[in-house]
């Protein structure tokens, strides 16, 4: 890595921040090529050579990439920038924007007494603890644009756009009706549509819904707009399009009826023209990718714009001695309720009550399938197995052991601190590597913020440049940072942000292509209420410029929170 300098130059002319000697990689995909950048204010003011300019402090960036800032398309960090606003961990990962409200749960609007349901319901849908939630925001808002307002008092570090949820805006309307397969009358619809209007016009980016059938409230009820009909989405595009247009985002359930979902996204399209929705691949062996593509291809060439975001890996849960232990049973619940990992290890070896783990692992079995367990290993990085990876099965199998034995010896040998990640999605990882290819698919969908105790996916845009860049070589440079900065920035109608010109936003990454790589999750305690959540760092940034600050420098926070809510886009 190479370090920071300082120059302080000692004249009026100095420019507020020069980049010196590093490789441009601009995010329109174009080739990189040698040259300095000049930042005065929040805008890049010059690129070239500056060799006779100086600046109040400047980055020897020899050897290292210099890129725009990366653009987050799902997240859901909109309680936890209520008390981190440092927006840990997008924040390590060169992210500079990321988008909030994805999924139809928001936490606007809101009525007096209904500020514990949407808690509630995000608890559920997105784990994300309720009392934190409840403790942790101000709630000093009713609509979704006093939401906004809220946050842009909170001072984030990076720039934070926003989409009102169909969750929030249903149940604002129809109340307890909301959750069920119950049209909403004409009266109703009008009033979604206005709430809508209302949110776009006042900085809302656009709407997000929740289809999926895993999203549930506590007692098991979809969440509100779950079952809605196709005609109230269109009265939603109505009210986007008069609050002067907004993009659609969607969680489908494209497991029980995926041709009406995919009806629905481009209904969406022709309606409101632009869609989000969530994709990926599947479990199985069939290649259903190109399917996709040839569904984004139409849909654009005859309909609206449509975008998926795409994870980047194979994906689930990661269980070990954190907060998911490998088998759910009653021994192994007294182990995971001692209060330290060391005295949970401390357990495990002991001859007694290892047996009684691995009899109750033998008489229950794996908490979930062995065959799609994964160890990440004890190194830096961990080892996502994408290509070739070997199961805790499998290895138990060459061992001549059960899987629980197997997981126990990894533990004990890590000091507890091994994970094992479970492939919920994308296990055809050949066909991932076609998908991501494609060109209206974009890395991402890390879901940074939610689901803090189960997985850790916010390394999204890290992990993309290390494995999909350069372990696998599927995609260059310039197309890896493409994908990650100017597209995302037009699905949103970024102004001014996504590339490096002249007159832009001075969002931007210094980091070593030939290094970057993702940490291991690690779990910690800092949520409110001593609450635990899993974060993971990064090796390689050499530093991270939101708005013309250096927010981190060598992987480190400065402290500095120049991030804006966005609330001006450019619509077509």
């Amino acid at each position: 890595m190479v370090p920071l300098d300082t120059n302080l130059g000692g004249t009026t002319m100095a420019h507020d921040l020069i980049i010196r000697n590093g490789l441009i990689v601009d995010g329109t995909g174009r080739e990189g090529y040698k040259a300095d950048i000049a930042i005065d204010g929040d805008q890049i003011s010059a690129i070239g050579d500056l060799s006779g300019e100086i600046a109040t402090r400047e980055i020897d960036a020899a050897g290292l990439a210099v890129t725009p800032g990366f653009i987050d398309l799902h997240t859901h960090l909109d309680a936890q920038v209520g008390w981190d606003p440092l927006m840990t961990s997008s924040s390590w990962h060169g992210v500079t924007t990321v988008l909030m409200g994805n999924c139809g749960v928001t936490f606007a609007p809101v009525a007096d007494g209904d500020k514990e349901f949407l808690a509630e319901m995000m608890e559920s849908v997105e784990d994300i603890p309720r009392q934190s939630i409840l403790e942790g925001l101000a709630w000093d808002w009713e609509t979704y644009p006093e939401y906004l307002d809220s946050v842009e008092r909170l001072a984030p570090a990076l720039n934070i756009v926003g989409m009102v949820g169909h969750c929030a805006v249903r149940y604002n309307v129809m109340g307890e009706r909301s959750l069920g397969d119950e049209p909403a009358t004409p009266e109703e619809l009008r009033r979604m549509s206005d709430i809508v209007a209302e949110s776009v016009a006042g900085g809302a980016v656009g709407f997000s819904t929740s289809r999926i059938l895993l999203h549930t409230v506590p007692d098991g009820r979809y969440v509100p707009g779950t079952l809605a009909p196709k005609e109230e989405y269109l009265a939603i595009a109505d009210g986007m399009n008069a609050g002067g247009g907004g993009i659609f985002q969607a969680v489908n359930d494209f497991a029980t009826k995926a041709g009406h979902e995919f009806d629905l996204l481009r209904s969406m399209a022709e309606a409101c023209g632009d869609v989000l929705f969530s994709g990926g691949v599947g479990n199985g062996t069939n290649r259903s990718a190109g399917n996709i593509g040839e569904f984004l291809t139409d849909t654009r060439a005859n309909a609206g714009r449509i975008t998926t975001a795409a994870m980047t890996r194979p994906s689930g849960s990661l269980c070990g001695l954190a907060q998911i232990s490998p088998v759910k049973g009653k021994k192994w619940r007294a182990i995971m309720e001692l209060p330290t990992t060391e005295d949970r290890v401390a357990a495990l070896r002991d001859a007694r009550i290892r047996a009684e783990l691995v009899e109750e692992g033998k008489e229950k079995g794996m908490w979930y399938d062995p065959d799609h367990i994964y160890p990440l290993g004890t190194g830096f990085s961990p080892d996502y197995s994408e290509n070739n990876g070997v199961s805790i099965a499998e290895l138990a199998r060459a061992k001549g052991v059960h899987p629980v034995e197997l997981v126990i010896d990894r533990l004990i040998e890590s000091n507890g601190l091994e994970l094992f990640n479970t492939w919920f999605f994308n296990r055809n990882t050949e066909d991932l590597a076609d998908f991501l290819a494609m060109d209206h698919v974009y890395p991402g969908l890390a879901d940074t913020g939610a689901h803090i105790g189960q997985i850790c996916d916010a390394d999204a845009t890290t992990h993309y440049l290390s494995y999909w860049y350069r372990a696998r070589g599927t995609v260059t440079l310039p197309q890896a940072i493409r994908k990650l900065t100017s597209l995302p920035a037009s699905v949103l109608g970024l102004k001014k942000r996504g590339t490096l010109e002249v007159g832009a936003y001075a969002d931007i990454n210094v980091f070593d292509p030939k290094t970057v790589q993702s940490g291991q999750p690690t779990y910690v305690q800092d949520f409110p209420n001593d609450t635990g959540r899993l974060l993971i760092k990064s090796r390689g940034y050499a530093a991270t410029i939101v708005n013309g600050h250096i927010v981190t420098e060598q992987g480190n926070h400065t402290g500095a929170r120049p991030g804006r809510v966005i609330r001006e886009f450019a619509r077509a």
